[in-house]
């Protein structure tokens, strides 16, 4: 389990694809210190499983295989050689829950509509699957690439995120421009309620019609 704050921007510093998967090697010396194989690291908000950890001149890095379904569903196809990624590793038991429940299983990808600057943060649009908007509501939580957000406006095919300093200045969402695609994860608290409301549902309905 991970919760959406960021530990730090890492690099992606080489791709091998490998026909139906492809192998990540992500340069990352904070996430990395401790890190053995079999870890997990959410790249993105995606989570990994460590394959390797590689020392050398430039610093330490860790490779994972990420098969052709996460390849296709998120947005870590789209990345290349340079690309800067958000690297957070979970939260070690009786950690503190900085952000919010974040489970690093994306749920599909939005991308960047518009930025609008303020004096002291950023609004920034994001697209949103139609099947995804009834978990998004005002003033609920949200992972994007990762980042533990608070939704400001929720609409039927978008959603806004105000952006402080920081954010902006150690995550990906500080250079991400319009068009630009990115992970979403909705609260899974939202969906395990919605699971529930359903059954209660069926069940009533049963009943009604015995």
């Amino acid at each position: 389990m991970f919760t959406g704050i960021v530990e730090e921007l890492g690099e992606i510093v080489a791709i091998e694809h490998l026909g139906d998967a492809s192998r990540f090697q992500v340069r990352g010396p904070v996430v990395t210190e401790g890190a053995k194989h079999g870890d997990s690291i959410a790249v993105n908000g995606v989570c990994l499983t460590v394959v390797d950890i590689i020392e050398d001149a430039e610093g330490t890095r860790f490779s994972a295989d990420v098969m052709a379904e996460t390849l296709n569903r998120s947005g870590l196809g789209a990345l290349d050689i340079g690309s800067r990624v958000n690297l957070e590793r979970p939260m070690a038991l009786g950690g503190r829950l900085g952000g919010h429940i974040v489970q690093g299983h994306v749920d599909g990808t939005g991308a960047i509509v518009e930025r609008k600057l303020s004096e002291h943060w950023e609004i920034v649009k994001i697209s949103l699957p139609a099947e995804l908007s009834r978990y998004v509501v005002e003033k609920g939580s949200i992972t994007v690439d990762g980042i533990s957000l608070t939704v400001v406006d929720a609409g039927p095919d978008y959603f806004t995120v105000s952006l402080i300093p920081t954010t902006l200045a150690l995550t990906t969402l500080g250079v991400k421009q319009a068009g630009d695609p990115v992970n979403l994860e909705v609260d899974v608290l939202a969906k395990y309620v919605e699971r529930l409301l359903g059954r209660d549902n069926g069940t009533q309905d049963k009943e009604a019609t015995s």
